[in-house]
């Protein structure tokens, strides 16, 4: 396959040609003028003619002095860019770490910007979020797809193993433990727990089945006894009784436990928490049992055989709910980005806090790359070829600098004629 020429190298060809047939030009007109004699208007020709060729070799020294040696000759101060490839290239890098990178030019753009008010004007466009949130569902069919491999399958599976082997079940556990019980934490989970036992004991199905499961036993354990009473009372309704007075009485001692901070119930539950925790971080027999469960479930077959089923599964209802146009997980997503970007329009104090985030992140990210990319570049434009830099700075900028041959010949004729009135005067 042919690559596309540059058109930049057939203006710059043409450029020099129009500068050289203008050279070429001058010393044709001086050579004619000088055997015509150089008298009257051939003076003037000769005059016009050599200051012209004289400018026109001086620019031309001096634009290809800029790029190579002039001729094949190592002339002093002539090739000087790639001569000063390391300096340039010092230069660029201080050039940009200076003006693009200054953290704070950056956070000043950055505020200038307001990212948090443009992100919300952004997300109350429902075009373009459904648009994005489209796009994203072909992006996930395609992540997707590439589960079908069975080899990269396998590998995340290995992966997934790997990691878990390595892992420190216990003293994990103990740690993320500790962190739900900071700040008493624990408490408003056994209190939502007791609040959900009262309820559940307040339901007349539940006072029935436990009227049934006391009168059962006590048929079983003592026929003899509840046939003598039934003689007398209706057991039935002792049962029943003997459930209401049990849920009577677990709701009293519920609500104790409830009102109560110091109650014996709260403060055993603290205890045992607290040991237990403590026992996941440095007893050995547990935490060897804790590893010992953990290697049981990462080896069985049935465990695995679940996992990958489930994971098969979720795959599958995944792919194809994002296949129909109407998928569910786009709409919940969609309604998801256009409530926050309806929260960013009218919270100003959120976009402050976003805004305030980025901004740090952004002095942060600055910092830390600003001498990094500085190096990256001057480490860059010195290991270029020092043709390739010389042919990519001409190809850029050599075409303008042809205009300074051209209008140094033309100048260069105009004080030629100048000079020659000024002689013709004195």
């Amino acid at each position: 396959m042919f690559a596309t020429p540059d058109p930049r190298v057939a203006k710059l060809s043409r450029m020099k040609w129009i500068a050289a047939s203008l050279l070429l030009f001058a010393l044709c007109g001086l050579a004619l003028a000088h055997a015509m004699g150089g008298a009257g208007v051939w003076g003037w020709v000769r005059a016009f003619c050599e200051a012209s060729a004289v400018g026109a070799i001086a620019d031309w020294f001096a634009v290809v002095a800029l790029f190579r040696y002039p001729l094949g000759i190592k002339i002093p101060h002539t090739a000087i860019i790639p001569q000063s490839k390391a300096r340039i290239a010092d230069g660029l890098a201080e050039f940009v770490r200076d003006n693009f990178l200054d953290p704070a030019t950056i956070l000043a753009k950055v505020a200038i910007f307001d990212p948090a008010r443009r992100l919300g004007e952004w997300l109350t466009s429902p075009v373009r979020v459904r648009f994005w949130v489209g796009e994203a569902q072909g992006w996930a069919l395609g992540v997707l797809d590439t589960f079908d491999d069975a080899r990269l399958q396998q590998a995340t599976l290995d992966l997934i193993i790997a990691q878990a082997h390595r892992w420190d079940a216990a003293p994990t556990a103990g740690h993320v433990l500790g962190l739900l019980t900071q700040n008493g934490r624990h408490h408003e989970l056994l209190d939502a727990g007791l609040q959900k036992l009262a309820e559940y004991l307040l339901q007349d199905e539940v006072k029935a089945s436990v009227s049934q499961l006391m009168l059962k036993h006590a048929r079983k354990e003592w026929p003899k006894v509840i046939g003598t009473l039934e003689m007398v009372i209706k057991v039935t309704d002792l049962a029943d009784g003997l459930a209401d007075k049990l849920s009577v009485s677990l709701l009293t001692e519920l609500r104790d436990v409830l009102a109560q901070p110091g109650h014996p119930v709260r403060l055993r539950y603290e205890a045992w928490l607290k040991e237990f925790i403590e026992r996941l971080r440095t007893d050995p027999e547990l935490i060897a049992s804790v590893h010992e469960l953990k290697e049981r479930t990462i080896t069985d077959p049935a465990v695995r055989t679940f996992v990958s089923s489930l994971w098969t599964d979720i795959k599958n209802a995944m792919r194809q709910d994002l296949a129909r146009e109407n998928s569910e997980i786009a709409r919940h997503i969609e309604r998801g980005l256009h409530a926050i970007g309806q929260r960013l329009a009218t919270d100003n104090s959120l976009r402050e806090s976003i805004n305030e985030h980025l901004l740090t992140a952004a002095s942060h990210l600055a910092t830390d790359l600003r001498a990094s990319i500085t190096t990256h570049i001057s480490q860059t434009v010195k290991a270029w070829d020092d043709q390739q830099l010389v042919r990519e700075m001409e190809l850029s900028v050599g075409r303008d600098l042809q205009f300074i041959r051209i209008n140094g010949t033309l100048v260069g004729g105009v004080i030629g004629l100048l000079l020659h009135a000024v002689a013709m005067i004195n």
